[in-house]
């Protein structure tokens, strides 16, 4: 995981005029058409840029459970200014989980499996779903959850959410109505139009709102490329 703050101050002025309910944070996706693009670098350099300027929380809520790159960035200090991931909280909102398990089990013992870690210094918090709670042969899915985005809207400034590419996930269609706007990451050198309009048709039949690209591996910067998508 790189950090990308120095680049994107264009993508947050863009991401700033997202139009937003009074009192309730803004929703803003990241995903990529391939994986490797760069999708949690970005949205995690996002999200620590939104909690420097929030008053309030800011979320960044990883839909890849079984990895918990961005939990997993934090602790490794992916940026030096940045502090590490602290306690562990309860990140149900008192809603239905927006994951589901394979094996029927305790209702009230699924909705401790996501956790949301503070990062020190920071109004910034990163989830991560506990994969050492689930029993043998037990998978986890991601499912709908109006309510849980709901709830977590009326708590937070902004929520950023990095969702895998979608080459290898369903994850960013499952989720993309419950954003306010999509941003694809393209990688500069390999991704091409055809693949982020690719994206962009899909995202759109999901309900979702793409917002533009934003190029990632760029020399000069990483920059917000709305001519990728019509």
């Amino acid at each position: 995981m790189l950090d990308l703050r120095e680049d994107l101050d264009p993508l947050w002025r863009s991401a700033a005029r997202i139009p937003g309910a009074p009192d309730q944070a803004r929703v803003l996706m990241f995903t990529a058409a391939n994986e490797g693009d760069g999708v949690t670098s970005m949205a995690a350099s996002f999200a620590c840029i939104a909690a420097r300027r929030s008053d309030k929380p800011v979320w960044l809520v990883d839909l890849d459970l079984q990895e918990n790159a961005a939990f997993k960035g934090f602790k490794s200090g992916f940026a030096r200014d940045i502090g590490r991931p602290g306690r562990a909280f309860d990140a149900s909102l008192k809603q239905t989980p927006i994951y589901q398990l394979s094996l029927q089990d305790d209702a009230a013992r699924q909705e401790k499996l996501l956790a949301v870690h503070e990062i020190q210094d920071t109004t910034l918090l990163v989830t991560r779903f506990r994969n050492e709670r689930l029993k043998a042969g037990q998978r986890v899915s991601l499912r709908p959850s109006e309510g849980w985005w709901q709830a977590l809207r009326r708590m937070a400034g902004w929520v950023i959410i990095d969702a895998p590419a979608v080459d290898r996930s369903s994850a960013a269609l499952t989720m993309a109505r419950f954003a306010d706007a999509v941003m694809i990451v393209v990688a500069a050198d390999s991704t091409t139009p055809s693949q982020v309009d690719g994206v962009r048709q899909e995202i759109e039949a999901a309900q979702g709102h793409v917002l533009g690209a934003v190029l990632n591996g760029v020399k000069t910067d990483a920059r917000f490329a709305s001519r990728f998508v019509a």
